[in-house]
């Protein structure tokens, strides 16, 4: 059973082999048969000529004349007879793959020599160097090619072309490529760049860079955003961002490269020239607000701010900008030798159109600032400050910061600047002067403040004092009005006396003044006691006691002036009637008043003149002690008081 099964699978593999060594043995030796793969090329090589040129050309290894060698025809897939081992040799090869986004960069090792001073060969018709034989008998040379592979699958010679697979160049958005080509004429004296040449398809196209004439080394011309098959043996790439020139601001360029064109700037600028765009030089029309492509190797693009600009001349504060970085707080010494420090903030305006005045004089906008913006308002502030003592100088500062800024203003025009303004910051004086300027005003406002308060103590008490007199300003009025009421009373009292004594007339108007008067006070009176009944308590104690002691003295002085017209009156009767029967009439009337018992009861006689006997005389001691008495106990004989004495 077993001897079955072996002899199958002895035929199922045999007859393959067979087959096989059929084909090795017998076509490939008698027929010369060869078969490519369909992703294979044969690479033939030639063992020996049996007619014909047997060897090659001096100095080349690939032939394409039918000699011994490696061939330049490759066998692409197929079928080929005549091609006898013993004379053939066929190496199998895979077809030459160049990936996406890679390029081949091909490398000849036979070929015509180069031409002196290339370093690249040039291209030739070779179907992208499938057909090596074209490639050859076209001119190819070897060494490096300017042609290049891109992706794909390609039939190469590999015994020819040795191939390198390199990236393709990609340039990011928002950038530019610096091209510097290593083949093309040599630069002209005096340049830095090549110019601009046409239908090269951004040097992609090599042989069409060099045969328009292209030269070699940096080029005017930058590649934009973009993937490109550029030959790196022909083309050296620098990505670099693009150019931006902000809003506010104007790019003003200064071109490296170019024709010395005409001066636009006038006879009156000798500061450099400005020229058209595209020539040598400054270039007169700025570039706006945006981004450009621009080349920074052959031309250069100066920012120039157009908006406002402020510098600070501080030692801790900068703009944005940093132009003021390299700036400090100025130092400056006043008159009476002094040194203090001062901030000063200057604003400048550039005219677009006059940046690149700015530019062509400067070079830049920090030279500007250094060059002239910094020793310009230093100098002047120190100028300004040796004027001046440090006091004066603080005290004048707003007349000094117009000055400064009419001064710095004309100095900047000549440049031609605008200055917008110039503002004086901080002024530090120094800490001794501070401290003694310090404890001045201390005392100045301490003193103020002192007399501000011994005004309010003054202003208090005069208030305290004004309540205090308005709460009894009415016992006052009452008082006062009282004493007055009191002497008038008194004067009508004795101008009512003495116009007893005098006239009928002064009486009357006595009389008409009192009762004036009395209407007069009384009106007053009403009202004063309405305003002020508020105030009567504190004072009525001693406005009573005024009142008492007026009255009292107006009483004794109406007394007084009743006795003087009394007396006056007994006067004139004395002299009217004698001194005697006045005696005798006024005692009869004190008798007659008093009711004095002037008879006893037992009354004893006694001889001669009555008169005077000592009957009399006893009666006249009795009417006198009896008047006495009555006088004692207060009884006049006209109803007064008063004794017989002063009678």
């Amino acid at each position: 059973m077993a001897t079955p099964f072996l002899v199958k699978w002895g035929l199922i593999i045999g007859i393959p082999l067979l087959v096989l060594l059929f084909y090795r043995l017998i076509l490939r030796v008698f027929f010369g048969l060869v078969i490519v793969p369909e992703d294979r090329i044969g690479l033939v090589t030639k063992k020996f000529v049996l007619m014909g040129r047997q060897s090659l050309p001096e100095g080349r290894i690939i032939a394409i004349d039918g000699e011994a060698g490696f061939q330049a025809q490759t066998l692409a897939p197929g079928v080929y007879f005549g091609k006898w081992f013993w004379q053939y040799s066929i190496t199998f090869q895979p077809f030459t793959i160049i990936p996406t986004g890679k390029i081949g960069l091909v490398l000849a090792k036979d070929g015509a020599e180069l031409d002196t001073g290339h370093i690249l060969a040039r291209k030739v018709a070779c179907d992208s160097f499938q057909d090596a034989e074209a490639f050859l008998k076209n001119g190819g040379r070897k060494g490096r090619q300017t042609a290049i592979i891109t992706p794909g699958s390609y039939r190469i010679n590999t015994l020819l072309f040795e191939l390198e697979i390199a990236d393709m160049v990609s340039i990011p958005d928002n950038a530019v490529g610096i091209v510097t080509t290593c083949e093309g004429k040599p630069l002209g004296e005096g340049q830095i760049a090549g110019k601009i040449i046409g239908e090269h398809n951004n040097f992609q196209d090599v042989d069409g860079f060099l045969n328009n004439g292209g030269y070699k080394g940096l080029q005017e011309q930058v590649i934009l955003a973009g993937s490109y098959f550029l030959n790196p043996w022909f083309v050296k790439m620098e990505t670099v961002k693009m150019t931006e020139i902000p809003i506010g601001h104007v790019g003003v360029v200064i071109s490296y490269v170019g024709n010395d064109g005409v001066d636009l700037s006038g006879v009156e600028f000798k500061h450099g020239n400005i020229v058209a765009k595209g020539s040598k030089g400054v270039w007169a029309e700025p570039l706006g607000p945006g981004k450009y492509p621009i080349n920074p190797f052959i031309l250069k693009v100066e920012l120039v701010p157009t908006t406002n600009l402020v510098l600070n001349w501080a030692a801790a504060r900068s703009e944005a900008h940093q132009l003021d970085k390299n700036l400090s707080t100025i130092t400056v010494r006043s008159k009476d030798g002094f040194p203090f420090n001062l901030d000063v903030a200057q604003i400048i305006h550039i005219p677009t159109t006059e940046a690149p005045k700015v530019i062509a004089r400067f070079g830049n906008m920090v030279n500007l600032v250094s060059q002239v913006l910094e020793p310009t308002i230093g100098n002047y502030f120190r100028n300004s400050a040796q004027d001046s003592d440090v006091i004066a100088f603080l005290g004048s500062r707003k007349e000094r910061q117009e000055s400064a800024r009419t001064h710095i203003g004309h100095v900047l025009e000549q440049y031609n600047v605008f200055g917008v303004d110039t503002l004086i910051g901080d002024i530090v004086p120094p800490e001794s002067l501070m401290k003694t300027l310090t404890d001045r005003k201390l005392a100045e406002e301490q003193k103020v403040t002192f007399e501000t308060q011994k005004q309010a103590q003054e202003t208090r008490q005069s208030l305290e004092k004004e309540t205090a007199i308005a709460e009894i300003q009415k016992d006052i009025v009452k008082a006062d009005q009282g004493v007055v009421i009191a002497e008038r009373i008194a004067d009508a009292s004795v101008k009512k006396a003495t116009g007893d004594a005098n006239s009928v007339r002064l009486q009357a108007n006595a009389e008409a003044d009192r009762l004036k008067l009395l209407a007069s006070g009384e009106a007053e009176k009403t009202r004063l006691l309405a305003k002020a009944e508020a105030e009567k308590i504190e004072w009525i104690a001693k406005a009573d006691a005024e009142k008492i002691s007026l009255t009292g003295n107006a009483e004794a002085e109406k007394i007084l002036a009743i006795g003087k017209s009394s007396a006056e009156s007994y006067k004139l009767a004395v002299e009217a009637m004698g001194g005697g029967n006045f005696t005798q009439l006024k005692v009869m009337e004190a008798i007659g008043a008093q009711q004095i018992k002037i008879m006893p009861d037992i009354l004893i006689g006694g001889g001669g003149d009555a008169s005077n006997g000592p009957i009399n005389g006893l009666l006249g001691l009795q009417l006198l002690e009896q008047l006495r008495k009555s006088a004692a106990n207060g009884n006049g004989t006209d109803g007064t008081t008063g004794s017989i004495e002063n009678k």
